[in-house]
């Protein structure tokens, strides 16, 4: 794979990657595995991060300052419509009420001229500074729910209170990823730590099964991000 290979490469010339999501992080761990690097955080619970080997990269921090209410997807889709690649911005937060977003400093000048609107609605940004969120933890509902299986389609069934053939075809339109990528196996059964988004629902993380109910169904914990 292209971009993996090309932060691969970043690496060995002692320069920092882009921004990477868990599942990258993991493959260019393997390829690296003899050399010393860091990896960067730009608050302490991020989720995409940066690997370097001498310097911390510089990442930027802005809040997006508007008079209505946004959600994730509404700031993601705007980034994805200006053609802003994923590995040139980080997390999107929301937090009461307000919103952020990390870019690298490359991207600076253009996001800053064509990020103006989101919705429809006028936004302002205001460059802040990164050590502003550098505590911030995430905060997530706790669901507990009872499944007969921990397969993904069995589970996001029983979230999305809808029948099989209504998954299939949230698949078929690509409205699941798992894990970052598109969802392609139905039969697929959930690990520890897996995340998986449905559109139009939210993004969630598996942690795991709690406990057995006497008709053997599984009572399993699973953390919506809010």
């Amino acid at each position: 794979m292209y971009f993996i290979q090309k932060n691969v490469t970043r690496i060995f010339n002692n320069q920092h990657t882009f921004f990477l999501n868990p599942k990258e992080v993991l493959e260019i761990k393997r390829k690296v595995s003899g050399i010393n690097y860091s990896i960067y955080y730009p608050y302490k619970d991020s989720e995409k991060v940066l690997l370097y080997t001498k310097n911390i990269p510089e990442v930027l921090l802005y809040e997006i300052k508007t008079k209505i209410c946004l959600r994730h997807q509404d700031i993601l889709g705007t980034m994805y419509s200006l053609n802003i690649a994923p590995e040139l911005f980080g997390d999107i937060l929301i937090i009461n009420n307000k919103y952020y977003i990390y870019i690298l400093p490359i991207v600076r000048n253009y996001f800053e001229a064509n990020f103006c609107r989101v919705k429809n609605s006028s936004v302002v940004l205001e460059e802040i500074s990164i050590d502003t969120l550098k505590d911030y933890e995430r905060l997530y509902d706790s669901l507990e729910i009872i499944v007969s299986s921990v397969r993904i389609d069995t589970v996001i069934s029983r979230i999305c209170n809808i029948s099989r053939n209504n998954f299939s075809d949230m698949i078929k339109k690509k409205e699941i990823i798992l894990n970052y990528d598109f969802l392609k196996n139905s039969s697929y059964k959930l690990k520890e730590n897996d995340t998986f988004s449905i559109k139009g629902i939210g993004k969630f993380k598996y942690i795991g099964i709690l406990r057995q109910t006497k008709s053997n169904h599984s009572v399993i914990k699973i953390l919506k991000y809010l």
